[in-house]
């Protein structure tokens, strides 16, 4: 094969590549489809001939082998955060005083910002999947989904068969190696009908909605059928570089559309407030007119910089929020209230309906919240009642809307007892909510247990509420660490358990003794701490005796915990119930710690924040030099900060640190400290 031909062959797959930005990404074909079909053939035969020769981003391997039956965890290089939501104007105002206020925090009366210095990026909120895109020097080499936020699933394979998403980038003259971007896979409307209508032919469920349409196909086991579903994509934002050189998210959109990414044309940038809010009510009807589903705008802080002086919380950027619309309503009825028992022991009535479609998915229940609720909104069993999903998610009832002269039933009353357990139930002075004290109310126990076992805190598989629901009614199982006590014959007698499935179960408690630190901080239920919570403070704190023993202060001053979920770790750690629990799980083997990357302990005890752009290697590559020698790095300053390490534009937290009198090191003094 002489290099005249590869040279020729590599010609027309750029060619393809080229007509695939052309039609996918910027819809302006140049070509007829039997042309682009005659280049690709071409290809195909050449590589037929010459397969030793066909590299991974060649337009002929975008459909490959199985997927694996369990999709591999991959861990982002930073968080994918949900985003918190507004759903009126007035909302979003106070979402905007949120901003200035974060802005304006220790700013000099003259830098002080107003409503007409911010500027804001508008983009339409797609209905569908989030994903996680990896290029190393051009390539496409891994695609996830959002999972937790800081772990998703390996759907590579699924995703390299979508057209829109480029197997390469032109790296020509550019400044970084490694890029990882989000986007949103999605399903338009006439593909989504079009699925539906040959789902409905074969005898095959419909799918819901659009989204559940997308999500689906990008969990199948066979790329091949993946390939034949028209899923599509829109990339939103940077998640990774090893080198940012844009200062704005609007310039960073326009250097992914100039790298071929499919990025939405509809994604403005307004220059202030109230430009942003003009163009938000803009969208209010003309969002029907999209050929695919929103469930509103997001909105999101211009300046980088500005988004690192905001930061975030456990679960959301102060920098950006979406915008949701009023939901879709419709009318149905109540054929019953029901009372369910949450795993904190409080009692939701829930409104059993006739089963009604709402915003493409069959809703017969809706959460009537409490006591005080169905009193201010009178409503009854028998009640035509307005219904609408509350973010698009959640139903819930909006108001009774019976015809005149309908006659009622009774007005609901809250039970007196516990549904689950009998015990008297208790509403505590301030709350709106009744609860069960009874510690070991069954229905307590076994949420506690299903989310002990989710799969996204001690991933216990086959420990479903069927096995749960008997071995806590039979007094096998009353708390975490009874788990890691069963045997083989203890379970093999439960119905739906055979043998083999018996001990697959206790195959699965045994693995996960070492599922770590951060998966059991999210697993015992404490008020407040979630996923992102549980990795932050393993982080941090790194084993369980260390975070027992943290004050409030120490929790408090921990990037992203705050005065709220301090309090609650400290009220969890002081009860003597949960030491106990805590001890017994010790006594199991569970793991209690999270394996710790320090080499050296040269830094034990100092703590460092960094801000601005570091020249040499990104703060994610400093944050963990700086843990391997045992230091820990925390998003915000104060007296307890030893060092901040101040790149180029570093804003307000290098003044911060000028009045509190912190140590401040340029980046080669970082080098220094760190290679010492």
């Amino acid at each position: 094969m002489s290099a005249d031909d590869k040279k020729e062959i590599e010609k027309l797959r750029q060619e393809i590549r080229r007509h695939d930005i052309l039609y996918y990404v910027e819809d302006q074909p140049e070509i007829t489809d039997r042309e682009y079909d005659r280049i690709l053939q071409k290809i195909i035969d050449w590589e037929k001939e010459h397969p030793d020769y066909i590299p991974a981003d060649s337009p002929t391997q975008r459909v490959g082998g199985k997927v694996s039956e369990r999709f591999t965890g991959v861990a982002h290089k930073t968080a994918m955060l949900s985003l918190d939501n507004t759903y009126n104007l007035d909302e979003f105002r106070d979402f905007h005083n949120r901003v200035l206020k974060g802005l304006n925090k220790d700013q000099s009366e003259e830098k002080q910002l107003s409503d007409k210095d911010v500027e804001y990026v508008v983009e339409l909120k797609i209905d569908g999947l989030g994903v996680n895109l990896t290029y190393e020097n051009g390539l496409f080499v891994q695609g996830a989904t959002r999972g937790d936020g800081i772990i998703g699933e390996d759907i590579t394979a699924n995703l390299r068969t979508i057209r829109s998403i480029p197997l390469n980038i032109p790296m020509e003259n550019e400044s970084f190696n490694f890029l990882e971007v989000r986007g949103e896979v999605y399903l338009d409307h006439k593909a989504f009908l079009k699925i539906n209508e040959e789902r409905k032919s074969e005898g095959q469920a419909e799918f819901a909605n659009p989204r559940n349409a997308a999500a689906g196909s990008l969990r199948l086991l066979d790329p091949a059928i993946t390939a034949r579903r028209p899923l599509d994509i829109f990339i939103y934002s940077v998640g990774f570089m090893d080198h940012v050189p844009f200062k704005t998210h609007y310039d960073s959109i326009q250097k992914l559309k100039a790298l071929g990414l499919r990025t939405n044309p509809q994604t403005v940038l307004c220059a202030n407030f109230e430009e942003t809010f003009k163009l938000i009510e803009s969208w209010r009807e003309k969002k029907e007119t999209l050929p695919y589903e929103v469930d509103g705008l997001v909105v999101k802080v211009n300046s980088l910089d500005y988004h690192e002086r905001l930061g975030s919380t456990a679960r959301h950027p102060r920098w950006a929020v979406a915008y949701k619309y009023e939901a879709e309503q419709v009318v149905t009825e109540i054929e019953d209230i029901i009372c369910q028992v949450g795993r904190t022991g409080s009692i939701t009535p829930v409104a059993l309906l006739r089963p009604v479609l709402v915003s493409g998915s069959t809703v017969s229940r809706a959460t009537l919240h409490n006591e005080d609720e169905i009193k201010r909104k009178d409503v009854r069993v028998g009640d035509t009642v307005v219904i609408e999903k509350a973010g698009e998610v959640i139903p819930k009832v909006v108001r009774v809307a019976n015809e005149a002269g309908k006659s009622r039933n009774r007005p609901f009353k809250m039970p007196k007892t516990c549904p689950e357990c009998e015990t008297e139930i208790f509403r505590p002075e301030g709350e709106v909510a009744w609860r069960c004290v009874n510690a070991a109310c069954p229905a307590q126990v076994k949420e506690r247990l299903l989310h002990f076992a989710s799969r996204k805190a001690m991933d216990i598989d086959h420990l479903g509420p069927a096995v749960l629901d008997q071995l806590v009614d039979g007094g096998r199982v009353r708390h975490f660490s009874d788990l890691y006590t069963l045997k083989l014959e203890d379970l093999v007698g439960l119905e739906r358990l055979a043998e083999k499935s018996a001990q697959n179960l206790i195959d699965s408690i045994e693995k996960s003794k070492s599922a770590g630190l951060t998966r059991l901080l999210h697993a015992l239920g404490i008020r407040h701490v979630g996923q992102r919570a549980g990795a932050i403070l393993a982080q941090n704190f790194h084993s369980m005796d260390a975070l027992q023993n943290a004050s409030f202060e120490d929790l408090e001053q921990v990037g992203e915990i705050g005065p709220i979920m301090a309090e609650s770790l400290r009220a969890f750690f002081d009860q003597e119930a949960n030491q106990e629990e805590i001890k017994y799980l010790r006594e199991q083997d569970v793991v209690l710690e999270e394996e710790c990357q320090a080499t050296s302990d040269r830094l034990q005890g100092k703590q460092f924040v960094l801000t601005g752009t570091l020249k040499d290697f990104s703060r994610d590559q400093a944050k963990e030099k700086i843990l391997s020698l045992g230091g820990r790095v925390t998003s915000s300053v104060s007296r307890k900060t030893d060092y901040v390490v101040a790149g180029a534009d570093p804003g307000s937290k290098r003044d911060k640190a000028e009045k509190l009198g912190v140590e401040i090191l340029t980046e080669d003094q970082l080098k220094s400290l760190l290679e010492e």
